[in-house]
């Protein structure tokens, strides 16, 4: 009996002491649970989800930035100051296109800039006064007479005006609408004959620093030399170190021989003999004394056709030194000419040699078989509105290249506007200068003036 109570006692202590540390256990649990809420609260930083009954909380201003959006779907970029947009659940179950607009102002947040810029080349042309003033208009059948005015004693005429000066074409007066007496920069096509005779060539070959000297740094030069054929020696440029060495290059050429040509003896062309007989009997013995040809006119057809591409701004000019003579060209006279005045270019030309004497110089314009014409480059300087002097010293030569290239960039210049249709044969110009101050004589007038004598209306652009 004692020891079935002493067993109860037992278990009844040990239950109890179970309950006693399970009801521990549970307070103590509860206790933690108080204390480690407000912290677990306090460190939580996710936002609670948007709902329509409450706003959404605001994000703290150490959220991470937002990534760029697409470049084709542009998106304002809000500032550090000014929180982000939010959006706000419908109330509803409607589509959010349904749904009715939010009209009430919100004082914090501005309204997103929107701006959009014209791609590139699509820009809105001004068609107004602005435009027109920045519009250049070329008349195609425009008319440029460049003229030189010299009194009695040589020199030029300064001071005259455009109404000083009437130009008749086919004898029907124009109407200037351009006139300037201001210089002009010069593009030059410097031709030497080599096939001169060799006394003739080497006294031009001493007067090329001269001619060096003559233009600025504003003119363009091109080269040219010919006797059997045309070479073209130097291309456009200003006058450089490139061109004096081209011009000292060509002082070493030499002309032709002063005497008739060899046919025979140690020197023809018959090749090596022994004892005046053949080195090589089979070897036929062949006759053929150099075919001489003066090119003339095919070398400034050359220079003519490389003028007409320079710039039109510019004063157009070929400078032959020369003898005068013409042969075997392939180009004819009236062809060459009508290149010349087409473009508006004048011929300027140094007679040497024979064409400087003043008798032989009569005598060579006479057409003789198997000579050529030696008349040629006074036609072309007159038609041009150029000039041709004959010289027989060096210093006159040196003396001529200052004054052609005096005379060409000093010109009077008059435009006007013809009324002929832009295609069609020859037109005849003819210009006047009226000097009130002057007395007029038939026998000497009051005035030289140098004008070309007509033109050949270019063809229409393509």
């Amino acid at each position: 009996m004692s020891k079935n109570l002493s067993r109860r006692v037992i278990v009844a202590c040990t239950v109890g002491a179970a309950l006693f540390l399970a009801a521990a256990l549970l307070a103590q649990t509860g206790g933690i649970q108080q204390q480690t809420s407000p912290d677990q609260k306090q460190d939580q930083n996710i936002p609670d989800a948007p709902s329509a009954v409450q706003p959404p909380k605001p994000v703290p201003e150490t959220a991470p930035p937002q990534e760029p959006a697409l470049q084709d779907q542009p998106a304002p970029t809000p500032s550090a100051s000014e929180p982000p947009p939010q959006n706000t659940a419908p109330a509803s179950n409607e589509p959010p296109s349904q749904a009715a607009p939010d009209t009430s102002p919100n004082p914090v947040q501005k309204p997103p800039i929107n701006i959009r810029t014209v791609p590139e080349g699509g820009a809105t042309k001004n068609t107004g006064d602005q435009e027109d003033f920045f519009k250049i208009t070329v008349q195609a059948n425009q008319v440029m007479v460049p003229v030189t005015v010299k009194d009695e004693s040589g020199r030029l005429v300064s001071g005259l005006l455009a109404k000083d000066f009437n130009v008749l074409e086919n004898g029907k007066k124009q109407k200037l609408n351009f006139f300037t007496s201001d210089p002009f920069a010069i593009s030059a096509a410097v031709i030497v004959d080599l096939g001169m005779k060799d006394v003739d060539v080497q006294r031009v070959n001493h007067t090329f620093p001269a001619l060096e000297g003559v233009f600025s740094q504003f003119d363009e030069v091109s080269i040219y030399s010919y006797s059997n054929a045309v070479s073209q020696q130097a291309n456009w440029q200003a006058m450089n170190q490139k061109l004096s060495d081209t011009f000292t290059s060509l002082a070493q050429a030499r002309g032709r021989n002063n005497g008739p040509p060899v046919t025979s003896g140690p020197l023809g062309p018959q090749g090596p003999t022994i004892n005046n007989m053949p080195a090589d009997p089979a070897a036929p013995i062949v006759y053929t004394p150099a075919q001489e040809s003066h090119v003339m006119n095919d070398a400034i057809l050359k220079a003519a056709i490389d003028l007409a591409k320079r710039d039109k701004t510019r004063r157009k000019v070929i400078f032959v030194i020369s003898d005068g003579r013409e042969y075997r060209s392939d180009a004819s006279y009236k062809d060459v000419l009508r290149v010349l005045l087409s473009n508006n270019i004048m011929v300027y030309a140094v007679g040497v040699g024979g064409s400087a004497i003043p008798v032989y110089n009569k005598i060579e314009k006479l057409h003789i078989p198997r000579f050529g014409y030696s008349d040629i480059l006074p036609k072309y300087a007159n038609a041009t509105g150029g000039e041709v002097s004959n010289q027989l010293t060096r210093g006159g030569i040196e003396d001529a290249y200052a004054k052609f290239i005096g005379d060409a960039r000093n010109q009077y210049t008059l435009g006007y506007q013809t009324h002929e249709p832009p295609i069609g044969g020859y037109r005849s110009i003819e210009v006047l200068v009226d000097r009130p101050s002057c007395r007029r004589s038939s026998i000497r007038p009051c005035v030289d003036l140098t004008a070309k004598d007509g033109y050949y209306p270019a063809p229409p652009a393509r």
